[in-house]
């Protein structure tokens, strides 16, 4: 399927870095072959929302080169408006190495700095919003922000395009330790959260996101008296809990034979998303995101296991079912 413009405007509006993925056998030091695709965690939702039906535009930067070339082609593929995309003639598209060390542990090494992505100016973010509607939801991560200073003003930028344009805005915490320390993160994070209508993130990093000196002892409630409209907590094999104003609504882990946990994170936010744009209850939500994490779990990369929506059922298939 090739991606076409969202001529009415898209569901969803996501940006940031998409770079090329190599993942090897094994230790990276003893060479042998490698698997090509791309790789990024907005990107990855945004490949998660459209094979669920949702219309979808990611922008971002790419190198002028064949690297880039894979990014754009790979999203075009899958249903994913890349028309607002930049290509930086100056800077290389970013590229990322996975390297299973242990039957549970993968080394990732990044090769981002300077890249395109990392350069993302602020004056191509007014473009993405350019149609006969906005977006209904602008998703956004921490990681973007983590690139450079000129992605975090592009960041900073669509944050206040969609309140101009009545845009729901949805932030994945995200938080990458080899991008920037805590301390940067929670600076640049507290002053988003006034924006933030969905707020995803791991229990670890729901500190990142309060107010300085505030309390910390039950940062959900905090979140959500401070005006955020749902807090939801990935719990990993323990599932999820979304938090909001009228309680706290938790949703077990579904059951998969695990193989590759990387991208589980960005399936949960496009499942728990799909939901959101379909109008269910906060109950329903979860049971997607939960649904779409366990697909990926259950599948080798990043992407490319995130299920369709006649797919969405297969979980509750037995063992060994043949579908005919």
């Amino acid at each position: 399927m090739s991606a076409a413009p969202c001529d009415a405007g898209p569901d969803v509006l996501t940006l940031g870095e998409t770079m090329v993925a190599l993942r090897g056998s094994g230790p990276l030091k003893l060479g042998g072959a490698m698997n090509v695709s791309v790789a990024g965690a907005e990107s990855n939702v945004a490949i998660g929302l459209a094979r669920l039906g949702h219309t979808v535009r990611w922008a971002g930067a790419v190198g002028d080169d064949e690297a880039g070339e894979l990014v754009l082609r790979t999203l075009r593929a899958e249903g994913v408006d890349v028309t607002a995309v930049t290509r930086d003639p100056a800077a290389p598209t970013g590229l990322i190495l996975f390297e299973p060390r242990l039957p549970e542990v993968t080394r990732v090494h990044y090769y981002r700095a300077g890249s395109a992505g990392s350069r993302l100016s602020p004056d191509a973010v007014p473009a993405a919003f350019a149609a006969p509607r906005p977006p209904r939801v602008l998703h956004l991560t921490g990681i973007t922000p983590a690139l450079g200073a000129s992605a975090r003003d592009a960041c900073r930028r669509a944050l206040r395009l969609a309140r101009e344009h009545g845009s729901e805005v949805c932030l994945d915490v995200n938080f990458r330790s080899r991008l920037w320390s805590r301390e940067e993160a929670a600076a640049e994070l507290r002053e988003w959260i006034p924006y933030v209508d969905v707020l995803i993130a791991s229990d670890d990093e729901l500190p990142l996101c309060l107010p300085e000196n505030g309390p910390t002892d039950a940062p959900e409630k905090s979140l959500v008296d401070g005006g955020v409209r749902e807090v939801v907590v990935k719990l990993g094999a323990d599932g999820a809990t979304a938090h909001t104003a009228d309680a706290a609504l938790h949703a077990p882990a579904r059951e998969v034979r695990a193989v590759d946990a990387v991208g589980a994170g960005d399936a949960f936010v496009a499942g728990y998303l799909s939901a959101l744009l379909d109008s269910t209850d906060v109950p329903t939500r979860l049971d997607r995101a939960v649904t779409t994490g366990a697909f990926a779990v259950a599948s080798h990369g990043d992407w490319e296991g995130a299920p369709t929506r006649a797919e969405l059922g297969l979980l509750g298939s037995g063992p060994g079912t043949v579908v005919r």
